[in-house]
This record gives structure tokens, sequence and C-alpha cells, in this order.
């Protein structure tokens, strides 16, 4: 097995290479693509890079991505670019005969609008949420594709649909990053200057949150013996489910921040909940085991502490 990896050097992809070096299988080779390697935007330069590494399995991970204000501003390029690099990415698949590609989607993809809690079924039942519509739209084609694929050329290409990742090596921006990291900036930025921790919007949306340690054990379970077309809901139990306020309060203790704290509720709070069910996931491993969220947490800040100059902030 050639397992190629891209956007492996991101979030989930660093977690991967984590994950594999400890548990990797026999005859199993690992590559990890970053942006660096290749464009996955231009056709030519994906098709290269499967001429270089001609890998027999395909995690695909590589996407442009961002918080919720990143993608109210960019819906068209989110739409855009991601549509092009999964295209890109999934014929060069086709084309080399790779036995089997893993996307990665995301719960934003699933209807506003709709009842609780939301299960893979559910995926193209209704518009998503206005506020990253292209990123979602462009999400939800991969599994439209994934479907096209099979039917038409008998590909086994599927996805994952993790909810709110965390972990080491996340983008930590302010401006562009997803919720925790970003939280996990301000509070170091707040303790360090001695001014107030602001959290914008009212901190009552409610989220499930996956360590990206936990995800890369369960994508790698997938790539191993997952063999549906249609998608899988790689998420903690509904029960984990947390408001931003219990989010930020976590890393309040993790940080042992003693200033003010203030929500401003003049900022947008986005979609308040998208409870996933992990039902199908269940079904397989009855028994998985995640990691606490207070540990996780205090786990990505510390590694944060520690890295903070390599940091993307």
């Amino acid at each position: 097995m050639v397992i190629m990896v891209t956007g492996g050097t991101g979030l989930v992809g660093q977690a991967i290479r984590a994950v594999a070096e400890v548990e990797k299988g026999p005859n199993e080779r690992w590559i990890f693509l970053s942006s660096k390697d290749g464009d996955l935007k231009n056709a030519a330069e994906t098709r290269a890079l499967f001429e270089k590494y001609k890998p027999t399995h395909v995690i695909h991970l590589a996407a442009m991505v961002g918080g919720l204000y990143r993608n109210m501003k960019y819906n068209c390029d989110f739409l855009r670019l991601n549509n092009a690099i999964n295209d890109n990415v999934l014929d060069s698949c086709k084309e080399f005969k790779v036995k089997k590609v893993v996307s990665c989607l995301s719960t934003c993809i699933f209807p506003d609008k709709t009842t609780y809690p939301i299960d893979e079924t559910m995926v193209h039942n209704g518009p998503p949420h206005h506020s990253n519509f292209g990123y979602s739209h462009a999400k939800r084609m991969i599994d439209i594709m994934n479907q096209v694929y099979h039917l038409q050329y008998g590909c086994m290409f599927t996805s994952v649909i993790p909810t709110n990742v965390y972990g080491p090596y996340d983008n930590f921006s302010l401006e562009d990053g997803h919720v925790l990291p970003g939280l996990i900036n301000k509070i170091f930025t707040a303790k360090k200057n001695g001014t107030p921790f602001t959290v914008w919007g009212t901190g009552s949306p409610r989220r499930q949150f996956i360590y990206s340690r936990d995800l890369a054990k369960l994508m790698i379970w997938v790539l191993r013996n997952y063999n549906e077309v249609s998608p899988i809901i790689l998420s903690v139990d509904e029960e984990a489910e947390v408001s931003i306020k219990e989010a930020a309060e976590m890393i309040i203790d993790a940080f042992e921040f003693k200033g003010e704290v203030i929500y401003d509720t003049s900022k947008s709070d986005g979609q308040y909940k998208k409870t996933a069910s992990n039902a199908k996931l269940r079904k397989y491993l009855p028994d998985f085991k995640f990691t606490p969220m207070q540990q996780g947490i205090k786990e990505t800040v510390n590694w944060f502490l520690e890295n903070y100059e390599s940091a993307r902030t």
C-alpha cells in the first residue's frame, strides 16, 4: 500500500502522521503532501504528483478552509477553489486506478433547516447555512462525485464527515481560524497583555468537538476497513456536545486565566447547533474511546505554548 495524504501538513494530516508512525501496518508506505509539493488547483501539477508517487490509496484532506468569518467573506472562492481541488484529485485517482480514496467533508454541509440529530442520509435534504454555503456545496459535491465515479467506473471512493476538529498544528489565526484555536490565541494574547478575553457572539451555540488524534485513528480505520461509498460521520457522542461558552471556560481553565471575560453579542453566532449522530460509527466501533475534551484542550494549549513561534497565527 502506498498511501498518499493530500493536505498532509495541516491539523488532521499531522495527526494522521503521528498515529501512522505508531500503528503503521505491514507493507504500508505513507506520503504526506503539502501545498509546496504541488498546486492541486492545477490539473497538470496534480497529475504529476500521482505520476511521481503512484499511490494505491489516497486520504484527501487538502482544501481551502477557514472559520465562520472567513467563509462569510470569501464564499465564491471557497466554492470555486475547492471544486477545482476535488475534481483534479478524484479524476487523477480514477486515471491512476487508486484502489480506495477517503475524502474529508464537514458537518456544515448539512441542511440549515433540519431535524436533529443529523445523520448520513440527510446531506442533500435542503440548502446549507447561508454563512458558508460556498464551502458547503463544494464539500457536498465530493459525495456526488464519489457516487458517480462508483456508478460509471466502479471506483471505491468514500468520505468521512467529522464534527469540529481541534488539536496541535491547527490554524490559530484570530481572523481566519476555527472557533477553538481562535479562542486559544485570543486568551494567550489577553493573558500576555493583561487585557480582557473577548469571545465573539453570545457563547450559546452548541458543537461537538473531536480531538485530531481521535479523528486520525478513525480515518485510518476507515481507510483499512470501511467499504461503503456513502459517507460516515466521525463524531463524539451526542451527549458530549458543549456550548461555545463551556468550551471557552475549558480554555480559561487550561490557561489559568484570571482576567475579565467579555461576550461580544454584536458578532454573529452562526448556526446555533448541528448535532450529529454517530450511530453508524458506533455500529462498527461500539467501544471506541474518545479523548475527554478537557484533556484534549489542555494538550492543545500546551502544544500551542511550546510551538508559538512556528504555529499558524
